[in-house]
């Protein structure tokens, strides 16, 4: 198989539904607006792959630093630089910057909401995503809200991983939604995560729907603790480098308007 058939594997489009989402009324028991600078009692920088470098062979350093992560015009800009931090005590030998932002609260099931303007410079490889506090993955469950390559900039993708249901396995649970705009204008990116269904969609339509109803115990279904979201830009990778990295496209940014939380009632 080659690389690119590889890549393109980490795809999943075997739970397509067309459905509809309507987010709560209610205030948001989570939110963050970003309207002046990030903050740290609501998120903390993943930087501790750095030096061991992350997975899917991705090829950035997180940095906790204003060139990569700062709020820009009321909104969270996530910026992924063609350079190389040698003098950081932390640097792996990466060509490229960017940040990964984790929430500090663990959130469960409910209602999520994201607000965010994509890129499109190939190589970049933005993601929305929630992963539990503790665990080995795949075994401890992966919800991916939004996953875009920048290769293939007019679709995002939501897929879920477990033990039993995961790429490596080509078990993967997913769907894909082709957005003209992705990359040009502001999407609402959506999760409804209930106790025995997971839905996502983009603004107010689902279009990738799991329910629990397989075998396996913790191994289909794992999904039943509270996850953190995690907001980042990663560059190549198995799947975003697919095609390579065009370094001319650079500096590319995800930019978040808000961040909306639910609880599930």
């Amino acid at each position: 198989m080659t690389l690119l058939a590889q890549a393109v594997s980490l795809a999943a489009t075997n739970y397509t539904v067309d459905v509809p989402m309507r987010a709560p009324a209610a205030r948001p028991e989570w939110a963050d607006a970003f309207t002046r600078s990030i903050d740290r009692t609501r998120w903390r920088y993943d930087t501790d792959r750095n030096r061991q470098g992350w997975p899917n062979h991705e090829k950035q350093y997180y940095a906790d630093r204003r060139q990569n992560a700062r709020i820009e015009h009321g909104a969270l800009v996530i910026e992924a630089r063609r350079e190389a931090l040698r003098s950081a005590p932390d640097w792996g030998g990466q060509g490229y910057s960017s940040a990964k932002l984790v929430s500090r609260a663990a959130l469960g099931y409910g209602f999520y909401e994201v607000r965010a303007k994509l890129p499109c410079g190939r190589g970049s490889w933005p993601a929305v995503w929630l992963l539990p506090e503790k665990g080995t993955w795949p075994d401890m469950g992966e919800i991916d809200l939004m996953e875009m390559v920048g290769w293939q900039p007019n679709v995002v993708h939501a897929t879920l991983h477990s033990g039993a249901f995961n790429h490596k396995l080509g078990t993967q649970r997913g769907a894909e939604m082709r957005l003209a705009s992705a990359c040009t204008a502001f999407h609402r990116y959506q999760l409804d995560w209930q106790p025995h269904a997971i839905t996502i969609g983009v603004d107010g339509r689902g279009y990738m729907r799991v329910t629990d109803d397989q075998p396996g115990g913790h191994a289909a279904w794992p999904f039943t603790v509270p996850y953190h979201l995690i907001l980042n830009l990663a560059v190549g990778g198995d799947w975003g480098g697919a095609k390579g990295i065009d370094d001319a496209a650079l500096p590319q940014r995800l930019s978040v308007d808000y961040v909306r939380y639910w609880r599930k009632r």
